[in-house]
């Protein structure tokens, strides 16, 4: 049996009956594989620059100086280990009368700084910065560009830490891992650690942030960290923390999430296309061998051993597609990175095998899923047909068989996505858009026969006709013609909405200061002066200190939590403000926005997780000695990476207006006017003003990155949108290349079949344009909300680029398909079909 379905193999490749299948599978295998190298590769090299916003693939924080155990232990492990001491301080310049003071966030580092990345160095012009993996040399200390305007000094000259002058030797450009923690908003200020002690800045009540960084083989590095955490618990060692990405550059959460989203959204985008290719494909070699079949059956064959050649051929053909996919992709993704260029500036990691691996898999499952059912729908061809030119409807066990497929597909899609969420509502998606295509398809079609009674036209007679005669092709096209065009404008015109929305949500001119501190009285001052830079008004936002001291009955401490994280927000008090509306890229997630009718509360939703806040809690705050309580009656979801001005807990007007409070604002200040932060700590001195230009630098060069990169993938996955294109208007080919011949014998001239071609085609591919472009903009809002969560507005280009679109293809696949059948007579043609 299986030398005869080998036979029968390379008799199917000989008469051309495999090649659309073979390379519809080679299409769409090395699409997602070379896509699955690509992102395995950024996956990684992600995970690689995520760790160096750490400085370290691990980093133990601590208030006091790390336990000496630990790191002897991290060292037994093979781990290499540097520290950091962080602390802020007033740095002096001059002297005399002329001495100059700036409050700084001084950090000592020890050799091997940073174990992870490098910091980088201002070169001589705009632009040239420079990479190092050194770290400050003995009396020397490399500063933010800030401090030297602010002590009124330049490069070479001293400035005083304590008691030891140090020379400024170098410019900090960007500090890898310097975070978004409160002692890093004042310009920095590194040294050696070993010149930390002669300083004698550090006494007895200093705050002082002590860090150990570790590096090493990931196995080791998480069993380490397993350990470490059972030691801090058993201990129960205070103020002693492990930071990961999330919880140690919270300002970066957000958009590596949405970075790994959108690499996540091309796999599910090709897995889409290259079911509906493959599919369309076995369709097509399913109606192409049912006379062979009947044949076969005719000849003695049973219908196991039908099934058996056919199912053993199809395997042959896909592991051969499937590796050869892998192959074309794993090459392909080599071209793919030249493509880039610039972009991938530093070397990617090797890539793993499991791209090919699920490459291979992938083309084998597709098959499976969508060849099965053809196949034993072609095992219930009967022997008669040789004779009768007809088949019976499939049979409910057959039509059953469809159900996997669809498991198979969705399978497939969570599997490309690693993400439940996307990956479930964009198979929600296609699967919804498959179901309403066909029911208005049909019901477009069904609808012709009111028509048909009133064109005079033979063109439109004819066109109309052979849609209504074909309501099940028909239908197949226009749902296969609707969904490929549907991920194709995801791909283009959609794609650059959410990217546009990405864009936006950390535009260029996002907040690179902060001025927190400011007093009632300045208020008004400080607004006009920051209205004057011409980057619009800035909102100043009321900021009140409070302690939380209770949630309903219960009295809160630090003792009430075992999470190190909900143990230190208990322990300080919050920035809590008040407001009426609420604030820009802020969202409500659950409960309504205050009304100021009653004591009310508003939290953010990770702040409400940690500390296991619920809708209806109340909660009590100490605000300079005074109590108030309040209702919480929302939950709100913030976009960190606005840069904006954000609260944890924001309380109705009327329940804190005579409470104590200072203002506070994030603005955008141009590098030309850089000035103006001087000025304004000279004229308010009591004004902490806080520049995160390096934190927001780095959030766009991630943006740009990954945005750069998937668009290029976007282009890639093209290919396999094309070969659905081609699938879903040839797949009535051979039917139609009947029916003209007959309709031609019949006396139909070929300028009337002609423009009956025409017509078909423009109203399949006007109606799935439409229905493609109607799908795309739904999917894409939910995208944008529900997965991205950033605001986005439908673009009328969409349903006009799907309705041109669609008739395009239709127009350019007829043509393709029927160009020359017209020209041969009739009787040839239906010999030859």
């Amino acid at each position: 049996m299986f030398m005869q379905a080998v036979q029968m193999t390379r008799r199917d490749w000989r008469a051309g009956e495999l090649r659309f299948l073979l390379i519809a599978l080679v299409v769409a295998v090395a699409s997602l594989s070379s896509i699955g190298f690509f992102i395995d590769r950024m996956r990684a090299g992600l995970a690689r620059d995520a760790h160096q916003l750490l400085g370290g693939d691990l980093v133990v924080n601590a208030d006091q100086p790390v336990n000496a155990n630990w790191r002897a232990e991290a060292q037994r492990r093979g781990l290499t280990v540097a520290d950091t001491v962080t602390f802020p301080s007033m740095a002096l310049a001059g002297e005399g009368d002329k001495t100059q003071s700036q409050l700084a966030s001084i950090k000592a580092v020890s050799e091997g700084y940073p174990l992870r990345g490098s910091v980088k160095l201002a070169g001589a012009t705009e632009g040239s910065d420079i990479e190092t993996h050194d770290i400050p040399a003995s009396g020397t200390v490399w500063v933010d560009k800030t401090v030297l305007p602010a002590l009124g000094i330049r490069t070479g000259e001293q400035l005083r830490l304590g008691d030891i002058s140090f020379r400024v030797d170098k410019i900090i450009s960007i500090e890898p891992d310097r975070g978004a923690g409160f002692i890093n908003f004042a310009p920095r200020i590194m040294l050696s650690m070993q010149d930390l002690a002669a300083t004698n800045l550090i006494q007895a009540g200093s705050r002082v942030t002590y860090r150990m960084l570790l590096a090493g083989p990931p196995t080791a590095v998480k069993s380490y960290q397993k350990w470490l955490q059972q030691v801090i618990e058993r201990e129960n060692a205070k103020g002693v923390r492990i930071e990961s990405l999330e919880t140690g550059r919270p300002e970066m959460r957000a958009t590596l999430d949405r970075a790994e989203q959108f690499l996540s959204l091309v796999g599910l985008l090709s897995a889409m296309l290259a079911a509906i290719a493959v599919a369309m494909a076995a369709r097509r070699f399913m109606l192409r061998h049912l006379d062979a079949c009947a044949m076969l059956r005719f000849l003695g064959l049973t219908q196991n051993q039908v099934t058996s050649m056919y199912l053993i051929e199809f395997f042959l053909v896909g592991l051969a597609g499937s590796a050869l996919g892998a192959a074309l992709g794993f090459a392909s993704h080599f071209v793919l990175l030249e493509w880039l260029g610039k972009l991938v500036t530093n070397e990617l990691p090797a890539a793993s095998w499991l791209p090919a691996l699920q490459g291979i898999a992938t083309g084998l499952l597709l098959l499976v899923g969508f060849a099965i059912p053809p196949i034993l729908q072609l095992r219930n061809v009967p022997h008669n047909r040789v004779i009768r030119r007809e088949q019976d409807p499939p049979k409910p066990a057959t039509l059953a068989t469809y159900g996997l497929g669809l498991f198979v597909f969705v399978s497939l899609l969570l599997w490309q996505s690693g993400n439940p969420k996307l990956g479930l509502l964009t198979a929600a998606g296609f699967l919804g858009g498959f179901a309403v295509f066909a029911a208005i398809g049909w019901a477009a079609v069904r609808s012709l026969r009111y028509l048909r009674g009133g064109i005079s036209h033979p063109g439109w007679r004819f066109a109309v006709t052979a849609l209504q005669r074909r309501t099940g092709a028909t239908v197949v096209q226009i749902v296969a013609l609707s969904l490929g065009l549907m991920a194709l404008l995801l791909l283009t015109v959609i794609r650059g909405d959410l990217v546009n929305a990405w864009k936006d949500s950390t535009p260029p001119d996002a907040p690179n200061r902060f001025i927190l501190n400011i007093q009632p009285d300045q208020k008004a001052a400080i607004e006009q002066r920051l209205t004057g830079t011409g980057e619009g008004t800035p909102a100043l936002y009321p900021m009140i200190r409070g302690r939380l001291i209770k949630i309903n009955d219960t009295v809160i401490t630090g003792d009430t939590y075992v999470d190190d994280r909900a143990r230190r927000l208990v322990d300080r008090e919050f920035n809590l403000s008040t407001m009426r509306t609420i604030p820009a890229q802020n969202k409500i997630v659950a409960g309504h926005w205050l009304d100021d009718s009653q004591p009310e509360a508003s939290v953010e939703e990770g702040l409400a997780k940690t500390l296991n806040v619920k809708l209806g809690d109340r909660l009590r705050f100490d605000i300079g000695g005074q109590q108030v309580e309040a209702k919480v009656t929302s939950l709100r979801k913030l976009e960190w990476g606005s840069m904006r001005v954000n609260f944890f807990v924001i309380l109705n007007p009327s329940l804190v207006k005579d409470m104590p409070q200072t203002w506070i604002t994030a603005f955008h200040l141009p590098e030309e006017r850089s000035a103006l932060a001087n000025e304004l700590t000279r004229d308010y001195p009591n004004l902490t003003i806080v520049d995160i230009g390096s934190i927001v630098r780095q959030v766009q060069a991630v943006v740009d990155q990954v945005i750069t990169a998937v668009e290029f993938l976007f282009l890639f996955t093209l290919a396999s949108g094309v070969l659905v294109l081609y699938a879903a208007l040839v797949g009535s080919q051979d039917e139609r290349i009947r029916e003209s011949g007959l309709l031609r014998a019949l006396g139909a001239t070929r300028s009337q079949l002609s423009q009956a071609q025409w017509i078909e085609f423009a109203l399949v591919g006007g109606l799935a344009g439409v229905l493609a472009a109607t799908g795309a903009a739904v999917i894409g809002w939910v995208l944008a909300r529900y997965v991205f969560n950033f605001e986005w507005s439908f673009s009328p280009i969409v349903w006009l680029v799907g309705l041109l679109t669609g008739s395009v293809c239709a127009f350019v696949g007829g043509w393709a398909g029927l160009r020359n059948v017209l020209k041969h007579p009739p009787l040839q043609t239906l010999r030859g079909s």
